[in-house]
């Protein structure tokens, strides 16, 4: 079983991504940008991406499919609820039109908690039997292993760690609440912050960049990593703010580790040690020392978790 092929998937609101995996490994991937006109014009975009990294198997048969995409997702069903970063997929059937275009078996499930079972089978948290998984990028997600089982939940919609109250009076999050861990520490609302900071003084580092392009969350940390004073202090608050969050996460799961995974945690560095300061000052005393640490799969997470989920299902 270990050495079968199987194509792992992931839905995004900004790429479509395809993989051929064996034994956890990407031997191909390939990626283009997500049509928004609609689910089935995303469907015949990755029966190509399918038809592409199909080829590294040399005509050796594929034994499924899996799916990964952003929630609110019933895996039971295999229905999709709805998408924030993708209108019209309101109760799309994507499990069964998975199993239909490809003529194999197929599972779906949340990006977040397959990319917890990437880094837990062959990433960062291998051996352990409690661990938060947190991916930090345009929203925040994740996954729970809790006793050495994956955590599911009811429809499969457990681990939505980016959706609790993190601040009471904060921004209105994707999902319609106000102040949502997402809301206030993903890389959008650092994004916000950095421009607002450059905004607020055009002769600074990120008010020249503002003068060329769009400031972004990265432009912060580039900065910071320059030694600029603004740009420091935008990715200190970032670490505050996430730190809390994990706090939080901690009590909730007691996990012998938190992995962060995400575009923001190309910063991971720099955004450490803020990160542990803000959990010994938040988290009760047993949870003080958990680690947190960067996830050693990257973008590939979601992927090789996502095939082996389908391939376990088949047995």
């Amino acid at each position: 079983m270990k050495d079968d092929f199987t194509i792992g998937l992931d839905l995004g609101g900004t790429q479509v991504r395809a993989a051929l995996v064996r034994a956890g490994k990407v031997l191909a991937r390939t990626a283009v940008r997500t049509d928004v006109s609609g689910p089935n014009v995303v469907m015949r975009q990755f029966g190509a991406l399918v038809e592409e990294v199909s080829q590294a198997a040399g005509g050796a048969p594929i034994r499924a499919v899996g799916m990964c995409a952003p929630g609110p997702l019933d895996t039971v069903s295999g229905i999709i609820d709805h998408i924030p970063t993708l209108p019209g997929w309101e109760q799309f059937p994507l499990r069964d039109r998975l199993s239909e275009i490809f003529g194999l078996p197929a599972i779906v499930e949340n990006d977040g908690i397959a990319a917890a079972f990437g880094e837990w089978q062959h990433g960062a948290a291998r051996g352990l039997d409690h661990l938060v998984y947190v991916t930090v990028s345009t929203g925040i997600g994740g996954g729970v292993v809790v006793d050495g089982r994956l955590m599911h939940g009811a429809r499969g919609m457990g681990g939505h760690v980016g959706h609790f109250t993190l601040v009471a009076e904060g921004p209105v999050c994707s999902c319609g609440r106000v102040g949502c861990f997402e809301a206030v520490a993903a890389g959008t609302a650092f994004g916000k912050r950095a421009r607002a900071a450059a905004a607020g003084n055009p002769g600074s580092y990120l008010g020249g960049i503002a003068a060329r392009e769009t400031v972004e969350g990265r432009h912060a940390v580039e900065g910071a990593r320059a030694g600029d004073a603004a740009c420091l202090a935008l990715v200190a608050e970032e670490a505050d703010l996430l730190g809390s969050g994990f706090a939080s996460l901690l009590h909730l799961y007691s996990p012998q580790m938190i992995v962060m995974g995400g575009g923001v945690s190309v910063a991971f560095d720099l955004l450490e040690p803020g990160i542990r300061a803000r959990i010994r000052k938040d988290a009760m005393a047993p949870f003080r020392e958990v680690p947190v640490v960067p996830a050693m799969l990257g973008d590939d997470a979601g992927l090789v978790g996502v095939a082996d989920l389908a391939l376990i299902k088949q047995g």
